[in-house]
């Protein structure tokens, strides 16, 4: 008689005692079980509390008839608290998932109750169905290593003064507007706001005068910031013995691209990632479009915009760099045959050129294959 062997589909051994957190400032609610079918045990604790965390699991373990050595696994949804928990569990042994929370399935109803214990159940119920197999209940987040997360905080933080900066000076720019004053930002800008007249001939008012200043002093502050930020960020050395430093030189002998595209790329995806398709990528940052098909209905939805806001941003800015610099590319002619007619369909078509680039980009770093067309920089040629 023919035997077949089963291999085992679950990823959690039977004997487990599953865990789900509800995290937020103040206090953390555990809810566990042992698998379908066991109605859970729910506690809560103060936030951060570790010693009690260690303490709820050992009496779960014996409420719920399991040895004390029994597998702990556990999740949580993404959010303000980062990595660090997640980083502890696996220091005690525990099998942990950071899941991402747009995937967690919700109640369609116009109309739900919403509470943190039924989250809290929700949440549970999802874990036991993952460790039994259903790989696709929700999406779990790769967590970087400490180094990669902090290696990325320089240039985030550069982005984030950028856009403090710009939504300064449009400020400023629409405060001036309304007094019907075009004032250049220039280093003078004191004295010319203070010599500046109204259409009758009158000062600016004081209330206004004083609201300019104080936002021009901060703008003066952003730009020292900001200065401050790029000479950390020219510092940085890219070591071509690692991964990182090894892309982030390479993506730079392709013209077009700079020291600030390159590094934010490689720290947020292509140092660390392990990207195995082009699908994978484009739904990593949110480039991929999301299909709507309902009987003879049928179209895509737009971009899912649910990943790396930071890497879509930046692609973004390098499809219209690509434009310029590589106006000769196999991307650059193909973008031009089908968007050039038309402001809107322009702005639509750079998304579908940032997202073609990005894979571009990937096949470049993992097998050398120069982007169709692209011109390398002289030094690199």
């Amino acid at each position: 008689m023919t035997t077949m062997t089963r291999h085992q589909e679950s990823t959690a051994a039977p004997a487990s005692l599953l865990l789900a957190f509800e995290l937020s400032e103040r206090t953390w609610k555990l809810g566990f079980t042992v698998g379908r079918g066991q109605r859970p045990r729910f506690r809560q604790i103060p936030a951060g509390a570790l010693d009690a965390l260690a303490q709820e699991i050992a009496r779960a373990k014996s409420r719920l008839s399991l040895p004390a050595d029994a597998p702990v696994v556990s999740c949580y949804e993404a959010g303000r608290e980062g990595f660090w928990l997640h980083r502890y569990l696996l220091a005690q042994g525990i099998v942990n998932y950071v899941v991402d929370s747009s995937s967690i399935e919700v109640n369609r109803r116009a109309r739900r109750a919403k509470t943190d214990a039924l989250d809290l159940a929700g949440l549970l119920s999802l874990l036991v169905r993952f460790v039994h197999g259903e790989a696709r209940v929700w999406h779990v987040v790769r967590v970087p290593s400490v180094a990669d997360e902090d290696a990325r905080q320089v240039h985030r933080l550069r982005e984030t003064l950028q856009q403090e900066r710009t939504r300064l000076l449009n400020r400023l720019q629409g405060l001036l507007t309304t007094q019907g004053l075009t004032i250049p930002l220039h280093a003078d800008f004191g004295d010319r706001l203070a010599a500046a007249r109204l259409w009758d001939g009158t000062p600016v008012p004081a209330g206004l005068q004083h609201r300019l200043r104080q936002g021009w002093a901060h703008l003066v502050f952003l730009n020292a910031q900001l200065a401050e930020v790029d000479q950390m960020r020219t510092a940085l050395a890219a070591d071509p013995q690692t991964v990182s430093g090894r892309c982030v030189e390479q993506l730079q002998t392709l013209r077009g691209i700079g020291s600030i595209g390159a590094w934010s790329l490689t720290t947020e995806i292509f140092g660390w990632r392990q990207i195995h398709n082009r699908r994978e990528l484009g739904a990593l940052v949110g480039l991929v479009p999301a299909p709507y098909q309902s009987g003879a209905t049928s179209h895509d939805q737009g971009i899912t915009r649910a990943g790396n806001r930071h890497v879509r941003r930046m692609i973004v800015q390098l499809a219209w760099s690509w434009l310029r610099y590589q106006p000769t590319s196999a991307l650059s002619r193909w973008y031009r045959e089908r968007f050039s007619h038309g402001r809107r369909l322009r702005r639509i078509g750079i998304v579908a050129l940032a997202r073609k680039l990005l894979v571009a980009l990937w096949r470049y770093l993992e097998t050398g294959a120069v982007p169709d067309g692209a011109i390398l920089k002289p030094h690199a040629a």
